[in-house]
């Protein structure tokens, strides 16, 4: 089973917006520019949306003065925010515009200091089938947060809540 099933039309504004940019260096800043715009609130780590597609979500971040902590390497929170960035990118490409979502927990795991700048690929935990949800239910995003090495520095579950439209 795929981890995206859906026989339901329409995509979210979000999505179709970075369907409609170039899929090159220039669409993708635009696209992160305006995704920064529209959520500032991840401006602090200046997110990159490398690929976003239904399923799979792919978004850096580099190591600049702005996400140092006391010790010079990436500080918890910024880690978790590009964790959320990649999350809400993930849902936004693959959440049918019959239904919405919310993020309702996160439960995260710094495993290694992060002296680089960062990637974060989110997917689902397990398959989803759009169409069987009828009622509120939890999807979990799993976010696997690398170093330019490829070691895992965080890992991520982000647990959505998602209804019906």
């Amino acid at each position: 089973m795929s981890t995206y099933m859906s026989t339901s039309t329409g995509v979210s504004p979000t999505y179709a917006l970075r369907k409609r940019l170039p899929d090159n260096k220039l669409g993708k800043t635009l696209f992160s520019v305006g995704m920064v715009a529209r959520v500032p609130y991840f401006a602090g780590i200046l997110p990159y949306v490398n690929k976003m597609e239904p399923g799979y979500c792919e978004v850096t971040a580099p190591k600049w003065f702005g996400v140092y902590n006391h010790i010079h390497t990436f500080h918890a929170i910024a880690a978790c925010n590009l964790a959320e960035t990649a999350m809400g990118m993930l849902m936004e490409a693959s959440t049918p515009s019959s239904h919405r979502w919310l993020p309702k927990a996160m439960n995260t795991q710094y495993l290694a200091k992060a002296n680089t700048s960062l990637r974060a690929v989110a997917t689902f935990a397990e398959p989803i089938d759009w169409d069987s949800i009828t009622t509120g239910t939890d999807v979990v995003v799993n976010i696997r947060i690398t170093d330019r090495d490829d070691n895992e520095v965080v890992h991520a579950d982000i647990t959505t809540w998602v209804t019906p439209a």
